[in-house]
């Protein structure tokens, strides 16, 4: 059964599809505010979600009941569960800080080595009250469990080679206002960013130690969500808006969703896309069992598929209330 989560705003709405290929939808948690997903990618049907105020939430039934799962009172802005072993987790929040879990969330640790990172004492963002950075996103590296990047808004794209226990700075070539950082599924040596900074977009073949800004085709700077197909790496997307007061601007966002490939520069998809979109794509979801698909997701509720790697595309039949900056497919 497949099931999208997204995160609302004032908390998770879930769309699934039956047996009978009927889409339904129905908001999962209502009394928080909800700011991050992670689904685990060992287990099936278990998800994680951050809060403003609540900490950790925790399902095991793909997003149906929730359960607390520590750090009450911590602001997560992001989290990730370990593609290497079961109920390791690391979430990130805001003041920005990085806290580790070896059991579900029963037990949380903080990683105190990210506090002496050099360059946190020029981290800034002017996105929230009281505005101090915070992190954005959170990539564990599919073949090595030691690679850790972690993306802050806004300030530096910091990455660890020892699982956490000591840091690199800012990799040369990434956005510093990171919006979304990502592994490719399986080829480790590549990673991909979306930020509000630079080119918007920005790619790395290295396992994320340096990056490249490819601007050719780009029309349009400030990125926000990024997804690579799962067979082809060179095969990557982006969401971009021209400013950040267009993107957050619901109803006049004027973006538009762009791919890359081998040997070129970006490519404006359209093939049924509204031209532009009017909603931010705040989500651009591959999954691994379905090369050449495509998911977009819209802050109006919308869901988009392209199975041909972004050449057309079609509406999904049904609308959540919101994707206020992250959907997850599980």
């Amino acid at each position: 059964m497949k099931t999208f989560l997204s995160t609302t705003g004032k908390g998770i709405a879930r769309a699934f599809c039956g047996p009978d290929g009927r889409w339904s939808v129905e908001k999962a948690v209502e009394d928080q505010e909800v700011t991050c997903l992670a689904a685990d990618p060992l287990r099936p049907g278990m998800i994680f979600a951050g809060t403003r105020t609540a900490g950790v939430l925790s399902s095991i039934d793909g997003g149906q009941s929730w359960t607390p799962a520590g750090l009450a009172g911590q602001t997560i802005k992001a989290i990730a569960a370990s593609p290497h072993v079961p109920g390791v987790l690391f979430a990130g929040t805001k003041p920005a800080c990085l806290f580790r879990s070896l059991d579900d969330g029963l037990h949380w640790e903080e990683l105190s080595s990210f506090r002496r990172i050099f360059s946190r004492s020029f981290w800034f963002s002017p996105a929230e009250t009281p505005f101090s950075a915070y992190v954005q996103g959170i990539a564990l590296s599919p073949v090595d469990p030691a690679v850790i990047l972690v993306g802050i808004e806004a300030g530096a794209v910091v990455r660890s080679v020892d699982g956490g226990t000591t840091w690199q700075d800012h990799r040369h070539g990434a956005l510093r206002d990171c919006h979304s950082i990502t592994f490719h599924a399986s080829k480790g040596d590549w990673a991909y960013e979306g930020g509000g900074s630079g080119a918007g977009a920005a790619i790395s073949r290295d396992g994320g130690n340096t990056w490249k800004q490819p601007k050719a085709g780009l029309d349009r700077h400030y990125g926000w969500a990024c997804a690579a197909d799962p067979q082809d790496p060179a095969i990557c997307y982006v969401s971009l808006s021209p400013s950040p007061f267009k993107a957050h601007n619901d109803g006049n966002a004027q973006a538009y969703i762009y791919r890359s490939t081998e040997g070129g520069g970006w490519e404006k998809l359209g093939g049924g896309l509204p031209q532009p979109l009017d909603h931010m794509p705040y989500a651009l979801l591959t999954h691994i069992n379905e090369p050449g698909c495509v998911y977009a997701g819209l802050s109006n509720g919308d869901v988009w598929l392209s199975a041909d790697r972004g050449d057309t595309w079609e509406q999904l039949p049904f609308h959540l209330p919101g994707i206020h900056r992250q959907m997850i497919l599980v």
